[in-house]
């Protein structure tokens, strides 16, 4: 169970500061920091009511009661003064802790019941967006007219604590963004939500869903809090108080009408997918797999013989059937399509979401080699699986679809049964049959398009050997085609070429050079290394070979320490590595020639990137 609870934390952590939750932030930043118009500027009061530093009506009463006891009679005549008030302690304000709590509160309960409760009382797929939307427009307008806002906590007013019924819009504004969060999916997101679309609901599930949900919240607390801080320390902004919330009153409107036409969407498509390699990492890690094994089902068992993004075709059994299919578009009548009836043909099944930012970057690639290999066989599928409920009717994800500019047959899997089948875990994830029905490759998330592409020619090629193939469409590809090795990574993650021994994650393995000459752009090892996400560490008699072309070779190194740099069998030069990573020249030529590296690498030394030049 502490396991469970530490890859939520940590999965929620990661996926609070991924490029999908970009839109909430300017929002959550204002909300922490704007206070009520009615309160800015106003004067405090004390315990008994008496305001302080207010002027006029206080010290207007106390001397109407001085006069009065005056009145009544002292005994030496003098003028009874009241008391001097203590001073007031202002209230604290709270409206990032509510904004935060009613994110959570709303993205938790609706992630895990939203389909069930929906489904119960036969409301459209897509009603909690447009609640959400709804909300998010009432409380703008809220901060922009001080009586919407006070309408708004109306149902807040039975609670007994003035300061916490005053908070209620923040609340209710962190209810609204909970319904709009559609963060990146990683396999905790998608057994949380996939769990809660069935209406599975363990123990299990709910202490992962909290988890994730605590993890998505610190980030986003900081946001709210550093909003906060910024408008009790910047005197412009007390200044403005008022301004300052009819400015955050319009950007709340502007980005509801922004997510209701998806504006949004083609910002967040242009920013890389930078938590990406650490999501995976941590999520599809071998302890997070145990975790969650049980979150999914158990069928099709021969699927784990392939690796994601494996450096070479296998055989990952026969192709799962596509089952429990809502419905089909893109499909002459929008008939169904069978996996038999493309025998023959190279199939890439593709599992994605019209609203997840990670399929919308893969589109494009896609896209691509949809038109430039279709004449020579592929054939792509896209299995729709939603994430959220919304995405489940068939009109949002048609139009989504023609957005994004999908014209290949697309099957509803509104019911996952094919998710479940194929053993999937991530949007999006690409499986490639082959021309006999098996499972050959399998590529999880974004990246990589250049070895998916590699797989896809191979493939067509086995299955006709005479067929003429277009130039690769990917750009890392070109690279590969042209007249030197594009830049590697040492990363078990994103390494590219690499043959021999398979790479063992952050522990040190005795690796062996594979037999025969090594092809050009591929690179292996040999001796004891440690293969890590950012570097590999050389152990004993750690050695690496690598085929390029190039004029010269770099690679970045660290630790202290010595290379031996051998070409096509001759030593060439020794150098000396100390300190910090930096880039150091292997090798260097006039003209581009294609040669083998050998390199022996003292115990200890860290290397990082290959860059040709």
């Amino acid at each position: 169970m502490v396991t469970l609870i530490l890859i939520g934390l940590l999965g929620g952590l990661i996926t609070a500061v991924s490029p999908c939750i970009l839109p909430v932030l300017p929002v959550v930043f204002l909300a922490g920091g704007t206070g009520r118009g009615e309160d800015a500027g106003k004067p405090a009061r004390s315990p008994g009511g008496t305001e302080v530093g207010g002027g006029g009506g206080a010290a207007g009463d106390g001397g109407r009661a001085a006069d009065e006891r005056g009145s009544g009679g002292t005994a030496d005549g003098a003028v009874a003064t009241a008391p001097p008030a203590a001073p007031a302690r202002v209230p604290r304000n709270r409206r990032p802790y509510a904004v935060v709590a009613g994110l959570v509160v709303s993205f938790a309960f609706f992630t895990l019941l939203g389909v069930t409760i929906i489904s119960a009382l036969g409301l459209p797929q897509d009603i909690l967006r447009y609640v959400g939307l709804g909300l998010l427009v009432l409380i703008g307008l809220g901060l922009i007219f001080p009586p919407v806002e006070r309408l708004l906590e109306k149902p807040f007013a039975r609670l007994p604590q003035r300061q916490v019924n005053k908070e209620g819009g923040a609340f209710a504004l962190g209810l609204g963004l909970g319904l709009l969060y559609v963060p990146c999916a990683g396999p905790v997101l998608a057994a949380i939500t996939i769990a809660g679309a069935r209406g599975e609901i363990s123990s299990d599930i709910v202490v992962l869903t909290l988890s994730f949900a605590v993890g998505t919240a610190v980030p986003l607390l900081v946001f709210a809090l550093a909003g906060r801080r910024v408008a009790e320390r910047v005197a412009a902004f007390r200044r403005r108080a008022r301004g300052l919330r009819i400015a955050a009153g319009c950007l709340m409107i502007v980005l509801a009408v922004g997510l209701a036409l998806d504006v949004t969407a083609a910002i967040q498509r242009s920013l890389p997918d930078y938590t990406s390699g650490v999501q995976k990492k941590i999520e599809d890690s071998d302890a997070a797999r145990q975790q969650l094994s049980g979150l999914y089902d158990n069928s099709n068992k021969e699927l784990s013989r392939c690796e994601d993004g494996a450096d070479e075709l296998r055989s990952c059994g026969k192709a799962p059937a596509l089952e429990g299919i809502d419905s089909w578009f893109n499909t002459p009548g929008d008939r169904p399509v069978n996996l038999k009836s493309l025998r023959g043909k190279v199939t890439l099944v593709d599992f994605w979401t019209y609203s997840c930012i990670n399929c919308q970057r893969a589109v494009p690639h896609l896209r691509d080699w949809e038109r430039a290999y279709r004449d020579a066989g592929l054939r792509i599928i896209g299995v729709h699986s939603p994430e959220f409920a919304f995405e489940k009717k068939r009109s949002n994800v048609v139009a989504g679809a023609e957005k994004l500019g999908v014209d290949w047959p697309v099957a509803l899997d509104n019911d996952l049964t094919t998710w479940d089948n194929y053993r999937n875990r991530f949007w999006p994830a690409k499986y490639l049959i082959d021309a006999e029905g098996t499972v050959r490759y399998f590529k999880f998330g974004e990246g990589e398009y250049d070895k998916t592409e590699t797989m896809i020619r191979e493939l067509l090629r086995q299955a006709d050997p005479t067929v003429t193939l277009p130039k690769p469409t990917d750009r890392a590809m070109d690279d590969l085609a042209a007249d030197r090795t594009p830049e590697t990574y040492l990363s078990n993650l994103r390494i590219r070429g690499y043959v021999g021994t398979p790479l063992v994650d952050d522990r040190p393995t005795a690796y062996r050079f594979p037999k025969g000459s090594l092809p050009l752009n591929k690179l292996s090892l040999d001796g004891t290394w440690t293969a890590g996400y950012e570097q590999f560490t050389a152990g004993k008699d750690a050695k690496l070979a690598f085929t390029y072309r190039a004029k010269n070779a770099n690679l970045v190194l660290a630790g202290t320490g010595k290379v031996t740099v051998l070409v096509n069998g001759e030593a060439t030069k020794t150098i000396s590595v100390t300190g910090s990573p930096t880039l150091y020249r292997l090798t260097d030529d006039k003209d581009a020639r294609t040669a083998r590296l050998e390199l022996r690498v003292d115990e200890g030394l860290q290397a990082y990137v290959f860059t040709f030049g």
